[in-house]
């Protein structure tokens, strides 16, 4: 399944004014021909176990190393409201090919928001004013993360209210081919002229690869982030089986419930020895 602007792809290659597919292509990393735009694969949403909130498995260079096996060209680290400092893995990154950009998932007055190569100001957004000043301040992206899934974390309606705060809106990488809440958010990007952003919300590694996006753009953050407001970006997603989704929310359900009990109990500890 591919959204975009109107394009032709043949192995990532595209041409403008075109008409889209709507099936995937196995990735080959593209190369300049003729007039045809060469575009580089993303990811923007992803974990890592610096995460403060929820348990995962893998480190920061583990996930360099697979988004590098996978052809990805750019990659952003978006812990829960916490903005990693990605210049001491810069080096190794781009070593494997991978530009890194700064990122976190913050939670602003209850709600889910992915803020994406600003400084680490993001830390202090607490609000929708908050960060209506850190736009004005800064260039980085706003991006509306899963907005129509099930969850009290997720914009749902606030996303109408706030629209002029976002920059795209995600599409995210858990959906089957029965069950999308996605495409709400893409009705709403199509009617408010918003793009879409592919991405895996990447808490397992095997959650790399089967949507992400294709950025016109060389790979530096900003261009990128640039390339994506100005609608030059492309997504790819592919459907999980209802037994990988399934496997993964059980997983994870599992994981955080057991590492928030430790927690717990090491908190219960420290606080009777207080």
């Amino acid at each position: 399944m591919k959204f975009g602007p109107s394009a032709r792809r043949s192995a990532r290659i595209v041409t403008p004014g075109t008409a889209a597919g709507l099936h995937s292509i196995p990735w080959r990393r593209p190369r300049s021909r003729g007039n045809e735009l060469t575009v580089i694969k993303v990811e923007l949403h992803s974990h890592t176990a610096d995460d403060p909130s929820d348990y995962i498995p893998h480190s920061t260079c583990q996930l360099i190393d697979r988004s590098a096996e996978l052809g990805y060209d750019a990659l952003a680290i978006t812990l829960h409201d916490r903005q990693l400092d990605v210049r001491p893995y810069a080096d190794y990154a781009r070593l494997r090919g991978v530009t890194l950009i700064p990122g976190i998932e913050r939670t602003i007055e209850g709600k889910h928001v992915l803020l994406l190569n600003f400084s680490r100001a993001t830390e202090a957004v607490k609000t929708f004013d908050d960060l209506a000043r850190l736009r004005a301040n800064e260039g980085g992206l706003v991006v509306a993360p899963h907005p129509y899934f099930p969850s009290p974390t997720c914009l749902g309606k606030l996303l109408e209210s706030k629209a002029d705060l976002f920059d795209a809106v995600e599409y995210n990488g858990m959906f089957t081919a029965a069950l999308n809440f996605n495409e709400r958010a893409a009705r709403w990007a199509m009617m408010h002229g918003k793009p879409l952003v592919g991405n895996g919300d990447v808490h397992r590694l095997r959650q790399l690869g089967t949507t992400y996006s294709l950025v016109d753009a060389p790979a530096d953050a900003d261009a990128i982030c640039e390339a994506i407001r100005r609608n030059r970006v492309w997504v790819e997603a592919t459907a999980v089986s209802v037994l990988t989704a399934a496997g993964l929310m059980a997983e994870m359900f599992a994981a955080n419930f057991r590492t928030g009990a430790d927690r717990s109990h090491s908190d219960e500890r420290g606080y009777s020895i207080g």
